[in-house]
């Protein structure tokens, strides 16, 4: 068991003990524990914030009631826990609440540079669909142009077919296969999308562009 982890609905995630672990840990009786917690004389609304009421089933499948508990009430609790093995305890949980606060600082920055990636993309996809538009010579087939270098760069970019990857991704329809993509993977997709626009507006057809790509994908490599 886990001294802490992350939950909560996304973007709302916190940080948070279970009553039954800080029970385990401080070898402690759980009902002791959520006495402990009820006799705490802390406002009504750091009780809200910090201790939320939430159950679990027992191995009979009984529901039972037990609370996941914020740092700050953490602290709070392990006041009353006394001892030299309680003070160990108390060291262990707050290293464990002070990494996993840095395990989702990283999430949260790491889902707000997806969001910028993924807005950038979209202007580069205009741009790459802008310059077929006006350098691509009409045709019956012209409607194809942007679907066959989008399903190229997929199969350079990551080894396998646009098909390949909805179903490795489980993509439903209408669902975007760039949604489940990472902010590194939606980087290498904007440049080489950028790249291929160059080539493009340059008057280099399709299996000129692709040679071109498959070298400069070879190229990163093995450098």
């Amino acid at each position: 068991m886990m001294l802490v982890e992350i939950t909560g609905s996304k973007n709302e995630e916190q940080v948070v003990t279970s009553s039954r672990t800080v029970a385990e840990k401080f070898e402690k009786r759980h009902a002791d524990v959520l006495r402990a917690i009820a006799n705490l004389e802390c406002s009504p609304e750091f009780t809200q914030r910090n201790f939320a009421l939430s159950s679990y089933k027992d191995e009979s499948g009984k529901e039972n009631k037990e609370y996941l508990i914020t740092k700050d009430g953490f602290s709070m609790l392990a006041m009353g826990f006394t001892g030299e093995k309680a003070f160990k305890f108390k060291e262990a949980y707050i290293n464990a609440f002070n990494a996993m606060e840095q395990e989702l600082k990283r999430i949260y920055d790491e889902r707000q540079q997806w969001i910028i990636e993924r807005e950038k993309g979209k202007l580069v996809r205009h741009i790459l669909t802008d310059t077929i538009k006006m350098k691509v010579a009409d045709s019956p087939n012209k409607k194809f142009v942007y679907p066959n270098y989008t399903k190229l760069i997929y199969k350079i970019l990551f080894g396998k077919t646009f098909n390949e990857l909805k179903l490795q991704y489980q993509i439903k329809e209408k669902e975007s296969l760039r949604d489940y993509l990472t902010s590194e993977e939606l980087k290498e997709l904007e440049e080489m999308e950028m790249l291929v626009s160059s080539l493009i507006g340059l008057g280099w057809g399709y299996e000129q562009v692709k040679s071109f790509v498959l070298q400069e994908k070879t190229k990163k490599l093995v450098s």
